[in-house]
């Protein structure tokens, strides 16, 4: 991939400033400049486009002219850009997990959430995740998400320790059951990894479908969350060195609940007991859905116990 970053934006900070101080402090910018940009804009363009552009435009100009941007970092980051596209595919998403490091995507969530809402008790939203995958299995309530776990496994212990039952209700905003409603839940092995990122677990690990029944519950045994850091392999995560900043998000469970007629809800659940709350790298952490596991009694198959209610808000007209 090359250099991220070229050699004059990792200079030492008070070397970099004094190259920069004398000159800004002399020059002077065509002032005509960005309007002329933004009025270079149709009379036939899209409409959300013509409302949006022209104050991405300024903002993005007032950004280049406030820290003097120079065209090599200017190329570094499109180069940086770039790079995260290509190694996008349908199993990671790098240019969205940029975003995430960035807190873009966290930021929009909550907006389009609260320009969405229709009532004060639906549950919080939050990001989807570059590691979604839209086809897991439909499984039957009371199955398990979790394949191929013997002694042979290195994470084996770890997950038996906390091995857990996830159970709740799909409800309305005044808290009638949702029946049908889907809950499409996914999360990483104890050891930080999702299926698609590692190749010694079976295909959809950790990932399944299940459909509310007539009092509009769900149930299913899964795993107490890790935490893990995010990829470093790829621009995010040298975006993150760079800044000298934490890599780890707290261990959470990934849910989207959707049901006709509701706005499909995508959300986290973070498991309190993690100490990455309140450094989370991604920025997505919600005190509604911080959650605490209890200890589960006579069951075999699990350790902890969780229960939930997802509250759905209706569609707008």
């Amino acid at each position: 991939m090359g250099q991220m970053i070229p050699d004059l934006a990792l200079r030492p900070a008070t070397r970099q400033k004094r190259a920069y101080s004398q000159k800004s402090k002399t020059l002077q910018y065509d002032p005509y400049f960005t309007e002329k940009v933004i009025a270079a804009t149709g009379p036939n363009a899209h409409p959300r486009l013509a409302q949006v552009m022209p104050s991405l435009v300024r903002h993005l100009h007032d950004f280049a002219r406030e820290v003097n941007l120079t065209v090599a970092e200017w190329s570094a980051a499109v180069d940086m850009i770039n790079a995260a596209g290509r190694m996008s595919d349908e199993k990671r998403n790098e240019t969205q997990l940029m975003c995430d490091i960035l807190g873009l995507e966290s930021l929009v969530d909550e907006i389009t959430s609260k320009m969405l809402a229709t009532s004060t008790t639906e549950t919080p939203s939050a990001i989807l995740g570059p590691f979604y995958r839209s086809d897991a299995p439909l499984m039957p309530n009371g199955s398990s998400i979790v394949q191929g776990l013997t002694p042979e496994v290195e994470w084996y212990e770890k997950a038996l320790e906390d091995s857990a039952h996830l159970s709740g209700r799909v409800l309305t905003p005044s808290g009638a059951p949702i029946k049908g409603a889907i809950v499409d839940v996914w999360h990483t092995a104890p050891n930080g990894l999702y299926e698609q990122q590692d190749e010694s677990q079976p295909e959809m690990n950790f990932r399944g479908r299940f459909e509310t029944d007539a009092e509009g519950r769900y149930s299913l045994y899964a795993l107490r969350p890790a935490s893990y850091p995010i990829p470093d392999d790829g621009p995010a995560g040298q975006l993150l060195k760079l800044l000298d900043r934490e890599p780890h998000r707290p261990g959470h469970i990934h849910f989207i609940v959707s049901a006709p007629g509701f706005r499909t809800l995508t959300t986290q659940l973070y498991d309190d007991r993690d100490q990455y709350i309140e450094t989370d790298s991604v920025f997505a952490v919600k005190d509604e859905l911080v959650v605490n596991f209890k200890p589960r009694e006579g069951d075999p198959e699990a350790k902890w116990s969780l229960q939930y209610d997802f509250v759905l808000g209706s569609m707008l007209c």
